[in-house]
């Protein structure tokens, strides 16, 4: 059985040529070795993967390099040292390098020391090294190769010429890949490369390993359809079909979609982020002159440009916002799945025209989808007061009317929205006219116009009226705390339906704040007007006189408990 070698270090670059995706660094070090203007002391600096031990071994290879001798001549491998500064990184490490250092190569011009992740070396080592590394033999080149340069003392990086190596762009790596298949026999896709070259992340190396466990599970033909399963990344198919599914307001279809591809085992976080690069990228196919920004291959790629002109630019700056959103709150959500579904079917909401939105977060009703055949009612005012409770009077013809009461049977009712036109008088008075609208809104669950709700005007000795009423119920139901804070203030209208109240402290505004829907809703009803609004402050001033003094608090408790004053004369006690 013949041993196999690993592509990484099979097709590991032998010249600076061979190099992919570094050619400004490796053209640097070409002209500085050409016009001998190389520095004793170098740091390669850059993500994994990228080259830099590579271009390091290169390097030291070509500085010694004389006449007709061959680059790959092993006594050259006498003056290359290779130090591993993780597992030497202490002070007696770097003492014996230095004593190796003064000791002149005996192949070759130079000695050439590669210390390897340099970022691990101690403090103290970092300090035995800086003498060396500043003045050192004109026969020693120091390259430091890392990839956390921020973890180097000052002292060093002055020291160094810094190289900063760049991440492998994904066309580089799906070209290098595409001659490495060609090398092999392999008859490889071009979307299949793509996505090893996205999945590598930059990482040559990683895509070199990538690359040969997909090779051992597919073979000799290389498809996108293995690539994914066997990386286990979500397909462009699957987001070209939700989008679709989005598009056409498929709300049952798309959930369904979600729960086979958690089957799968993807996570639900996975999923929305790449639903949000895929409007991205949908968005970027919108004008001509940003296509080049879509990493993808030319077969993807015509297939964004098709589903990006079934979408407009609205509904993908909206689906971005929304799946941004979702992304943000997912690792702090208590229910996960239930996020990511709410967010797809307000995704699937966006482009439906069917219904007034009264919320930017708005979803299609249930209804919609069990009932396509009901429109929406337009429900008028009555003409005249019913004998039956339960019956309305409709614009619509006998057929709507049916429809309307079967779809009531079933509690599933279309929603209806209220229309004030043409609305003619009647004999009752219009306070109760505003009552059972107000009822038909509640019992009917049916989208709100503001507008057309009472707002009745008011003064400010009845808002505090209402105000106090408020107070009484609160405490009756126990929970004299709010009540105690309701009444430090009195409040005060700032202008026709603004209430203005302030507290000492903002734990005092949090606790109103939790329950101002209540709060307003009370005074709302009380004063027949909906548009009131609560404007909640915090002002310090009020703690001073809230602050009460040791004879307050014992007058309160006399006041209380006249007896608590004899206790104190009978034992001399002070206050």
């Amino acid at each position: 059985m013949e041993h196999f070698i690993v592509s990484a270090r099979k097709y590991r670059p032998q010249t600076f040529k061979d190099v992919v995706g570094q050619q400004a660094i490796t053209n640097t070090l070409l002209n500085a070795i050409e016009n001998n203007h190389l520095a004793q002391a170098l740091l390669f600096t850059g993500p994994r993967g990228v080259g830099k031990t590579t271009c390091a071994r290169i390097l030291a290879k070509m500085i010694n390099e004389r006449g007709d001798e061959n680059i790959d001549d092993e006594d050259f491998a006498f003056n290359i040292f290779e130090l591993d500064a993780a597992s030497n990184n202490s002070v007696d490490d770097i003492r014996n390098l230095t004593d190796q250092v003064r000791i002149p190569p005996q192949v070759g011009k130079y000695k050439v020391y590669i210390i390897d992740e340099v970022h691990m070396l101690s403090q103290s080592a970092f300090n035995a090294f800086l003498k060396t590394l500043e003045e050192p033999p004109k026969h020693c080149i120091f390259i430091l190769a890392t990839t956390e340069k921020h973890k180097i003392i000052p002292t060093i990086l002055s020291r160094c010429q810094i190289f900063d190596f760049k991440r492998i762009t994904v066309k580089d790596a799906k070209e290098y890949l595409k001659h490495i298949a060609k090398e092999q026999g392999i008859e490889a896709d071009d979307d299949a490369l793509h996505i090893i070259a996205q999945k590598a992340d930059g990482a040559m190396r990683d895509a070199l390993s990538i690359f040969d466990r997909v090779v051992s599970f597919s073979g000799k033909n290389l498809t996108r359809q293995a690539v994914t399963e066997n990386l286990n990344v979500l397909d462009y198919e699957t987001y070209f079909k939700a989008t679709d599914l989005i598009l056409e307001n498929k709300i049952p279809e798309l959930l369904i979609q979600f729960n086979t591809t958690l089957s799968k085992g993807f996570d639900g976080h996975h999923f929305i982020a790449g639903l949000a690069s895929h409007f991205r990228d949908l968005l970027v196919c919108k004008t001509p002159d940003t296509i080049e920004l879509l990493e993808v291959g030319e077969q993807t790629k015509e297939k964004y440009l098709i589903q990006s002109q079934k979408s407009n630019q609205s509904f993908l700056i909206k689906g971005i916002e929304l799946a941004n959103e979702c992304d943000l709150k997912y690792k702090t959500s208590k229910n996960q799945r239930l996020l990511v579904e709410l967010c797809l079917m307000q995704l699937a909401s966006i482009t439906h025209d069917g219904e007034k939105k009264n919320t930017s977060h708005y979803i299609i009703p249930a209804s919609y989808f069990r009932q396509k055949g009901i429109a929406p009612i337009k429900v008028n005012l009555p003409k005249q007061e019913s004998t039956s409770k339960n019956t309305i009077t409709t614009s619509s013809s006998s057929d709507e009317k049916n429809k309307a009461q079967s779809a009531f049977a079933v509690k599933e009712t279309p929603k209806i929205i209220l229309n004030k036109s043409n609305r003619k008088s009647s004999g009752l008075s219009l306070s109760s006219i505003k009552k059972k609208k107000e009822h038909l809104i509640k019992q009917m669950e049916v989208v709100v116009d503001e507008q057309n709700l009472p707002s009745d005007a008011f003064t400010e000795e009845a808002m505090q009226e209402v105000w106090n009423e408020f107070v009484q119920i609160t405490k009756k139901q126990g929970k004299h705390i709010l009540a105690s804070i309701l009444e430090i203030d009195t409040p005060k209208l700032i202008n026709e339906t603004t209430i203005k109240v302030a507290f000492p402290n903002s734990t005092n505004k949090i606790e109103v704040e939790r329950q101002q829907y209540d709060l307003l809703a009370h005074i709302r009803k009380s004063l027949n007007n909906y548009s009131i609004s609560l404007e909640i402050d915090v002002n310090e001033e009020l703690e001073k006189q809230y602050a009460f003094t040791p004879q307050d608090k014992y007058n309160k408790l006399k006041e209380r408990n006249p007896n608590i004053d004899l206790l104190r004369k009978t034992f001399d006690l002070d206050i």
